[in-house]
């Protein structure tokens, strides 16, 4: 098989006229997000530039202390795009929120490269990317349970109270909201998952297919890196809803909701 094909950047900078599409349609909807799309296009150009620049720089000059740092800041990154938007929840609650996500997904990094793959995990090839696909993939997740359960949480407020007239227990009253979170966090990576090699093929198995790598050893890897994602999102979403939802009342079973 063969490598891959590199792009030449005139034909590379075509790819942007797709952008017309998308406007065309948005404004025909009416939908207003034109300027944040094209912000968001722009952000993820240059975000990504960097990136390629900076991983050349750590693959032709590998050290540990390079590896650990780029995961710092992608680990740090995580967390604040997972709290993006969490002002009603307390300090308590990010922190634990912020926990679950690094360790969680640091656990499920440490296994796939040392146990799975069996390679060193300061080897910026294999660890960055891992890395990257993991803690991408639980930030998703936990944002988007979090997110259901503040909002969940706000629209009933009026039935929270109720019950906590009526003498029910907070943890009690608060258990099917995380339920409901958890849930909803797990659903897009679960359904990418019934949809794979039918649907879809995913980054990962299509990247190194197109690199020259057989598609049967493609696969294992991608099996393998999905079960492994699944495991992250749920990990740290549930660690940081059951944990976090405990720094919301007191020790006089009162629900403390700004």
């Amino acid at each position: 098989m063969g490598g891959i094909v590199e792009l030449q950047l005139a034909h590379f900078l075509l790819v942007y006229l797709l952008f017309i599409i998308i406007t065309v349609i948005m404004k025909i909807c009416h939908v207003d997000r034109v300027k944040l799309l094209l912000i968001s296009g722009m952000r993820m150009s240059v975000q990504l530039m960097i990136a390629g620049y900076v991983l050349t720089y750590i693959f032709r000059h590998p050290h540990p202390v390079l590896t650990v740092l780029y995961l710092a800041c992608m680990t740090g990154f995580a967390i604040h795009r997972a709290l993006a938007g969490s002002e009603m929840m307390n300090k308590d609650f990010k922190i634990v929120t912020g926990l679950s996500l690094s360790l969680s997904g640091f656990i499920i990094i440490v296994f796939f490269i040392c146990i799975i793959m069996r390679v060193s995990f300061f080897n910026p090839q294999y660890v960055i990317p891992i890395s990257g696909m993991v803690m991408g993939n639980t930030m998703t997740g936990v944002s988007l349970g979090v997110k259901t359960f503040r909002e969940t949480i706000k629209e009933q407020r009026p039935r929270i109270n109720a019950l906590l007239n009526s003498s029910a227990k907070p943890e009690s009253i608060l258990l099917p909201f995380m339920r409901q979170s958890l849930e909803t966090a797990l659903l897009p990576t679960i359904n990418s998952m019934l949809g794979m090699g039918i649907v879809s093929l995913p980054g990962m198995m299509t990247g190194q297919i197109l690199s020259g790598t057989l598609p049967t050893t493609a696969v294992l890897y991608q099996i393998a890196m999905m079960i492994s994602i699944c495991t992250a999102v749920c990990l740290s979403t549930f660690a940081s809803l059951h944990f976090g939802m405990k720094t919301m009342y007191n020790s006089r079973n009162q629900i403390i909701i700004p």
